[in-house]
């Protein structure tokens, strides 16, 4: 999958991704905050659950295949590509834990997760891997940009649920969502977004006063708690730019907003991990929405890389870098 053009085999500046990428196991990943991993989730039991369309499990793979082609335009100094937890017969809530492990791995050895889904149930097993690294006692702020809540009341867990799957079961986390849409929710979900204290930003508000109000939300948001981590549900994006998702979207997102967005979030200091999520190859039009995919997990590697290595906490102070557990070495003055 990781093959594609070469300008020059000596020169890095004109490298392309395939050129960086090293394949390595998981457990021989080496501790550098400066490195990003990829790892993908072959997995859309949650959205067959969900009454959606199947086929976001080929989404790992294509969407390497289009991120290999790109100009490496970051400075990460490592980025590793550790495989792929696949479901297997219908075995959700297990592939959901193994990925929650490998990104506690990752995050252990410092590494920036990058999660390549699979059905937006790719999101709980991100959490997981999160929550048991930063621990019980630290806040946890999860930023959504998709058209739905997914906080379905359901008994069976799928890709409708996550979001109230983990705010009854972590009363320290909370949630902010961009792109919602009024007709892409039921009364009854609004009621229970309202009722859990979410925070969300409607489609056609985001962009109004230049993203003010916008950036002034998230940056409250992103203040409030120790971490943050980010997901992104393609299906928030218009479908004449995203078409390949299990539930496309006439009055979705444009993409340059998107792209804005994932941007501006990718540049906080308290960001942990990204996951992009709902890219269905099966039902793409000439790889459009995978391509797009790929550029847009460019885009948040790129502003990762500018943000401070630290984590900034919710009292203001600045740690100088992580250890396990959520453990953290302080540096005076910050």
């Amino acid at each position: 999958m990781w093959q594609g053009r070469i300008d020059s085999e000596t020169d890095k500046k004109q490298f392309r991704f395939h050129q960086i990428v090293q394949l390595k196991d998981i457990n021989d990943i080496d501790k550098n905050e400066n490195a990003f991993s990829i790892i993908g989730f072959e997995c859309d039991e949650g959205v067959r659950r969900n009454k959606g369309r199947i086929g976001a499990a080929a989404a790992p793979n294509e969407i390497r295949k289009m991120i290999s082609k790109l100009p490496y335009n970051i400075e990460a100094t490592e980025t590793n590509d550790v495989g792929n937890v696949v479901c297997e017969n219908g075995q959700l809530e297990n592939a959901q834990r193994e990925l929650g492990n490998h990104i506690y791995k990752l995050l252990h050895q410092s590494n920036t997760p990058i999660i390549l889904g699979g059905g937006h149930e790719t999101l709980y097993g991100h959490y997981l891997g999160v929550r048991d690294f930063i621990g019980e006692k630290h806040s946890l702020g999860i930023v959504n940009i998709d058209a739905h809540f997914d906080m379905r009341d359901e008994v069976v867990p799928s890709s409708g649920t996550m979001f109230k799957q983990i705010l009854d079961q972590d009363k320290n986390a909370g949630y902010l969502c961009l792109g919602i849409q009024e007709f892409g929710n039921t009364k009854s979900l609004f009621e229970t977004a309202d009722s859990y204290g979410c925070k969300y930003i409607y489609e056609e508000n985001i962009a109004t006063n230049n993203y003010t109000n916008t950036f002034e939300t998230i940056d409250r948001f992103a203040r409030q708690y120790d971490y943050i981590m980010l997901t992104l549900c393609t299906d928030s994006i218009i479908s004449s730019e995203a078409p390949g998702v299990s539930a496309p979207s006439p009055f979705g997102l444009e993409a340059k907003v998107v792209r804005k967005l994932l941007r501006y979030i990718g540049a906080k200091e308290n960001i942990t991990s990204f996951d992009i999520s709902e890219v269905n190859p099966v039902v793409d039009e000439n790889g459009k929405t995978v391509r797009l995919a790929a550029n847009l997990v460019a885009e948040v590697m790129k502003s990762l890389t500018k943000k401070s290595k630290g984590v900034r906490q919710g009292d203001g102070s600045l740690a100088s870098s992580y250890v396990e557990r959520g453990q953290f070495l302080y540096e005076s003055g910050n």
